[in-house]
């Protein structure tokens, strides 16, 4: 096996297309997304001359804490060639290593979309990796199976849920709308900046979200959905429609009308239309450990299990490290992780 990298669009989507186990963090356009933050990227494919086995987008990433090259819920493995995954991470990392010699960088970090079992935590630990941390993205969603018929999906939701949903369709007041439209970030921004005060956390920009919107938006892939309460916008969600799956990557609301169930007629809104598009898989995104009950996810994971489905644990994030400068990238982000009870 060789790693190559992978430079027409076609060929990165269509291996992808015969994978299950993936996310958009690996699509073509997230690859384009991280070139528009001024992030360099690359492409790989690992496998023989014309046969593909695995494919992994990797970025480099260079902050205060340290600079280092990372994998996104990669690499993506071919079902057929899941028992060698060991010996495709070995080759990889071989390669990886080369680029963090030529980048300069400290570290090098993977969140695989791996199931988090013992067989896979110990490939990475045969071949030098330790635990990172932090986490990057979600080693921990919430799925649901969209496949089904309407009125089925409704009825393997919570009691409480399903009947919030019901009662908010009665509601004349309240308006469920779709926009493709850029200029709609903003919109989406400003309710989003009433979430952050709630909850305190650091926000994406306008401009990041922009940038994101931008580079799906001409493939059809991305939507933003407000929630209108007398003409009002109290809520709000953006979501990504990939490859047969939805994802609800971010979402706003206002605590005016907090009573009125808006928030749970988007989400159906949303998934119906995942279902118009043929997508079969809804992926809520991050949630809260079940036994962590301060942490900062904890009432937004029960909203999104309300609708039904189940829970999907990966691996966590796992570090390569290169040079010593390492630790202090360490350090800081377990002080970070103590601090945001995460």
């Amino acid at each position: 096996m060789e790693v190559k990298e992978i430079q027409k669009k076609e060929i990165w989507e269509e291996f992808l297309e015969k994978c299950e186990e993936k996310t958009f963090l690996q699509s073509w356009n997230w690859g384009e997304f991280q070139i528009k933050t001024q992030n360099k990227i690359w492409r790989l494919g690992i496998g023989e001359e014309n046969d593909l086995s695995a494919v992994c987008l990797l970025i480099k990433i260079e902050a205060k804490r340290g600079n280092f090259l990372f994998i996104p819920h990669g690499p993506i493995i071919q079902p057929q060639n899941e028992e060698s995954k060991e010996e495709i991470l070995k080759i990889l990392l071989s390669k990886l290593k080369e680029f963090a010699v030529e980048e300069k960088v400290d570290f090098i970090r993977i969140s695989p979309i791996w199931e988090n079992s013992s067989e896979n935590i110990k490939i990475f630990q045969e071949l030098g990796f330790r635990k990172a941390p932090i986490h990057m993205h979600p080693e921990l969603d919430w799925e649901l199976d969209i496949s089904s018929l309407e009125q089925e999906i409704l009825a393997g939701m919570r009691k409480t849920t399903r009947y919030l949903i019901k009662q908010a369709l009665k509601n004349s007041d309240i308006e469920i709308i779709q926009s493709q439209d850029i200029k709609d970030v903003d919109v989406f921004d400003k309710i989003n900046q009433e979430t952050v005060k709630r909850h305190n956390f650091t926000p994406f920009s306008s401009n990041y979200l922009k940038n994101q919107f931008s580079v799906f938006a001409p493939d059809n892939q991305i939507a933003i959905f407000f929630g209108k309460f007398k003409e009002e916008i109290v809520a709000s969600g953006i979501f990504i429609f990939w490859q047969g799956i939805a994802f609800y990557h971010h979402g706003a609301s206002s605590l005016k009308y907090s009573k009125i169930p808006i928030p749970y007629l988007l989400q159906w809104e949303a998934i119906k239309e995942a279902k118009k598009r043929g997508c079969k898989l809804f992926n809520f995104w991050g949630i809260a450990p079940e036994k962590n009950k301060s942490h900062p996810w904890a009432g937004l994971s029960l909203f999104k299990k309300g609708f039904g489905g189940y829970e999907k644990e990966y691996v966590s994030a796992q570090d390569f490290p290169i040079s010593n400068k390492y630790w202090l990238t360490f350090i800081f982000e377990k002080l970070r992780k103590i601090k945001r009870r995460l």
